[in-house]
């Protein structure tokens, strides 16, 4: 027979200590390893939304100078068969009647979320408190 240190041993003769201290370098590598992975891959996702977001931005400036030119078009068309200042005042007064009635409606919404505290929750909980209360004095 060899001496112990001589000779390498098989895999299944390896002590205990060895065995763990192995499983825990390849888990530390494995978690670092997907570590690195995870991070390039919100890497790639940021810069995706970066420039979906900056798209999004675009379009809307788009859209908005797309009303302006809708508000043209009407202008215009409404110039035919009146004068110019005519048509001009009659797309203002509409534009004027819509965003005042998104205004009241706004208020309105927001009257209603006012005010900006959680009141029925409160409330349940100020209930739950008196209940138990009572329960521990029984």
């Amino acid at each position: 027979m060899a001496v112990s240190g001589s000779q390498p041993r098989e895999r299944g003769d390896e002590p205990v200590g060895e065995l763990v201290q192995r499983a825990s370098q390849q888990l530390t590598e494995l978690v670092r390893a997907e570590l690195r992975l995870a991070q390039a891959e919100m890497k790639e996702k940021g810069r995706r939304y970066g420039k979906g977001g900056g798209l999004f931005g675009g379009a809307g400036v788009v859209g908005f100078l797309m009303l302006q030119a809708l508000v043209a078009t009407a202008i215009a068309a409404l110039a035919v068969p009146l004068p110019v200042w005519a048509a001009a005042l009659i797309v203002t007064t509409v534009l004027g009647v819509i965003a005042a009635v998104m205004v009241l409606t706004g208020k309105k919404e927001v009257g209603r979320a006012a005010p900006p505290t959680p009141r029925q929750t409160i409330d349940n909980v100020k209930a739950d408190v008196t209940e138990i209360k009572r329960s521990a004095h029984r």
